[in-house]
């Protein structure tokens, strides 16, 4: 088998491989494997394909793969629909206090909690979410 078939052999592995990872760095390193294949192709001496392997493996690590990484990580992010209800109005229908109690928050019922742990508030009050702890609406009268 020639040496350059078994450089893109493992070039393919770590591509197929990268895709259960998703950390870009097995695809540098396939990436390194074909600069070998082409090196193979070339010169024909495996030490000197180890050494193009290494360096291009070694630059694309370096060089590409946080540019990479910055560049899949910095999109738009979507927003988060518990930082959307904060600051909401809601309704009381069920009485809250410390352990209990139930809000109407943008149309759904929600477990509801005082932001303070001694306040209590009836059916019917109105009440600001403060925030959403979890699954619970943390909430505040509204002033």
């Amino acid at each position: 088998m020639p040496v350059w078939l078994i450089w893109f052999i493992a070039a393919l592995g770590l591509a197929g491989a990268e895709a259960l990872t998703g950390d870009l760095f097995l695809l540098m390193l396939s990436g390194g494997a074909l600069a070998a294949v082409g090196s193979n192709l070339i010169f024909d001496n495996y030490v000197i394909d180890g050494v193009v392997f290494l360096v291009v493996s070694l630059l694309l690590l370096v060089l590409v793969r946080p540019a990479l990484r910055k560049r899949f990580n910095s999109g738009p992010a979507l927003p988060d629909r518990a930082k959307a209800l904060e600051g909401k109005n809601a309704l009381v229908l069920d009485r809250v206090a410390r352990h209990e109690g139930q809000v109407r928050l943008d149309g759904e019922v929600w477990t509801a909690r005082p932001y303070n742990d001694d306040d209590v508030y009836e059916p019917g009050d109105h009440v600001a979410v403060v925030h959403i702890d979890g699954a619970t609406a943390v909430v505040a009268k509204v002033v």
